[in-house]
């Protein structure tokens, strides 16, 4: 078993990177290497922008390269919840950015030649009670009247074609839902920002930042550099920077494991006999599963498995664990299946599980994704790319507030019991 990400595992690396020291004068850096940041500096270096991207580790080594590959359309929330804390025309309107998120990734694909698997497969939200029919296929009836005529509902004996599990009780398809191998994708994303001219640099964290003119100076470790405009997308692992840089966000995000395992590949007969509908699928529990079969037929299986903040070999693998357990609880055709990847990475939380994307502390920046950040990132970078070059009108998230939580510092003591409350939510639903 390898206790590595499976897509970092199985893409080509990106080798271009700058090799020389942090420096030069720009007219906008960006913090950060996943799919936010990487298509902020594309955008902008394709509109005559000098463009310095700064990333702690390597392209992807974040959220972007520690996913389930799901490309859901639709909404962490139920859109009726959505509505009642956003109004309707704004939930509406971040529910119909998801979907131009997917078609935008679609286009860039397309555009700049990425071989990365990407196909629309359709999304199964699947209900993993019969308590939870009822309220599902309300939120279906809503969404499907309001906002997505392009769903379904499938009845429980409509899953028997799409999942091979007993375990579920009805779900609703989300047509526009696509899948694809995240680090090819990442890889492809940085290389198209290196061609439009973009300077990227690897294992450089920003360890300060300071005015200077009507700019700014970012300091690494490998050097400085001046930028006229910063931005910042770097997520769950904003807190992996030093305090001073990037505090503003540390006091806003929760960062949450999120742990994931691959299974051997599986026969043709096996595949059939698990995902026969070979879509993407999440279940309807608050600590719940989410799956997909690989391009190369493993069944990649990913969930919540403990509430920490912490993602390495030694917690990868008890999360591991739990995740084994679940997997052969839906899937008992598969129990006693060898695991080859097991992995784990940070969720960048908001307390109300909205992103959220605008200006601040001198910063444009576009975070707090809350697990749905596959599919909205790439978009995010075109608006923070619009953002810099002072054009308005396209931030889903514009005016949208966000407090910092009380008592909170950065290191989310309050876990545990969260987990403890949703699984109690879970065992009461």
């Amino acid at each position: 078993m390898k206790y590595e990400s499976y897509w970092h595992d199985t893409a080509e690396s990106f080798l271009d990177a700058e090799p020389g020291p942090v420096e030069g004068s720009f007219d906008v850096a960006v913090i950060g290497g996943g799919f936010t940041g990487l298509n902020a500096a594309r955008s902008l270096a394709r509109a005559g922008a000098r463009v310095a991207l700064l990333e702690a580790r390597h392209v992807g080594f974040g959220a972007s390269g520690r996913n389930g590959g799901h490309l859901n359309n639709g909404m962490a929330h139920g859109y009726a919840d959505a509505k009642a804390h956003l109004g309707a025309e704004r939930a509406h309107a971040l529910y119909k950015a998801y979907d131009r998120s997917i078609d935008l990734i679609e286009d860039i694909v397309a555009e700049e030649r990425i071989n990365c698997d990407f196909r629309r497969s359709g999304k199964l939200k699947l209900a993993s009670k019969p308590s939870h029919v009822e309220g599902m296929h309300a939120n279906y009836e809503l969404i499907r009247r309001e906002v997505d005529p392009d769903t379904a509902w499938l009845d429980r004996s409509d899953l028997s074609g799409e999942v091979g599990s007993q375990a579920f009780h009805g779900g609703m398809l989300y047509r526009k839902s696509a899948m694809m191998h995240m680090g090819r994708f990442v890889t492809g994303l940085a290389r198209a920002a290196k061609a439009r001219g973009a300077s990227i640099w690897h294992e450089a964290p920003v360890t300060g930042r300071a005015r200077m003119g009507d700019g700014w100076a970012l300091s690494t470790p490998r050097g400085t550099l001046q930028a006229r405009t910063v931005i910042a997308a770097t997520g769950a692992y904003s807190g992996e920077v030093p305090s001073a840089p990037l505090r503003y966000f540390r006091r806003r995000l929760i960062s949450v494991g999120s742990f994931i395992v691959a299974t051997r590949p599986l026969s043709g007969e096996e595949a059939v006999s698990v995902m026969p509908g070979d879509r993407t699928c999440v279940t309807s529990m608050n600590i719940g599963n989410y799956f997909r079969l690989s391009p190369d037929r493993r069944l990649i299986f990913g969930g919540r498995a403990r509430f920490s903040a912490t993602s390495d070999q030694r917690s990868d693998a008890r999360s591991g664990e739990i995740l084994r357990r679940g997997m052969e609880q839906i899937f008992p055709q598969l129990q006693g299946i060898d695991i080859d990847y097991c992995w784990g990475g940070l969720v960048d939380m908001t307390k109300d599980r909205l992103p959220r994307a605008g200006e601040a502390d001198g910063l444009f920046y576009a975070m707090g994704y809350s697990g749905h950040g596959a599919q909205m990132s790439t978009l995010m970078g075109q608006v923070l790319a619009d953002m810099a070059c002072g054009k308005a009108g396209t931030n889903p998230l514009d005016g949208l507030s966000w407090p910092a939580i009380p008592a909170h510092s950065g290191k989310p003591w309050f876990l545990p019991l969260v987990g403890l409350w949703f699984g109690l939510k879970d065992r009461l639903s």
